[in-house]
C-alpha cells in the first residue's frame, strides 16, 4: 500500500496538508473498525477538529497516521463513556419510573442530565485508566478489589483513581 510522503518539516498550512493527505484513509480505517460508515465520518470530522485545537503541534508530527489513530480511539473511548452514562441515566430512569406511579418532572430530569453532563466532563479532564475505575466502582457497582483486578492494579491505585476522578468532578461542579 503507498503511502504519502512523511514529512517533518514546516508547512504553510500543516493542518490542510495533514487533512488532505490523511483523511481517506483515517475514514476507511474507521469504517472498518466500527463497521459504521456514518459513526466513521462522524469520528474522522471529530478527529480534525480535535486536531484543529491542537493546531500547535502539527509542525513537529512525524507519524501522522500515529498520531490520527490515537487521537480517533481516544475519541471512541470518550464516545464508549458517554454512551453508558447515558445508558446508565436511562437505566435508573426506568427503575425509579417502576417505582413511581409518576414520571420525573421536566425539572428533575433537567438536573439529572445536567449532573451527568458535568461529570462526563471532568472524566475528559482524567486519565482513562481514572475514568474506567470511576465507571466500573459507581456505575457497575464493583469493589475497590474488583476493578483493581479487572485494571490490573492495585486497590490503592485504584483509590487514588476515585480521588482524582471525585476531585475533576468538584471542579467541574465549582466552575
Amino acid at each position: 500500500m503507498d503511502r504519502p510522503a512523511v514529512s517533518c518539516t514546516a508547512s504553510p498550512d500543516p493542518l490542510h496538508d495533514l487533512y488532505a493527505s490523511h483523511h481517506g484513509w483515517l475514514s476507511g480505517w474507521l469504517r472498518r473498525k466500527l463497521g459504521c460508515p456514518e459513526q466513521a465520518a462522524d469520528l474522522a470530522q471529530d478527529t480534525f477538529l480535535r486536531i484543529l485545537g491542537a493546531r500547535d503541534a502539527l509542525p513537529a508530527i512525524c507519524e501522522p497516521r500515529a498520531y490520527l489513530t490515537t487521537t480517533a480511539n481516544r475519541l471512541i473511548i470518550d464516545r464508549a463513556r458517554r454512551k453508558a452514562l447515558e445508558q446508565a441515566y436511562l437505566a435508573e430512569l426506568s427503575a425509579v419510573a417502576d417505582t413511581r406511579h409518576s414520571f420525573p418532572s421536566p425539572e428533575e430530569t433537567l438536573i439529572a442530565v445536567q449532573a451527568l453532563m458535568q461529570i462526563a466532563n471532568a472524566l475528559d479532564r482524567v486519565p482513562v485508566r481514572a475514568g474506567e475505575a470511576f465507571l466500573l466502582h459507581y456505575l457497575d457497582g464493583m469493589t475497590h478489589a474488583e476493578v483493581a483486578c479487572r485494571l490490573d492494579v492495585s486497590p490503592r491505585m485504584v483509590r487514588k483513581y476515585l480521588v482524582q476522578c471525585l476531585l475533576a468532578c468538584d471542579l467541574q461542579s465549582a466552575a
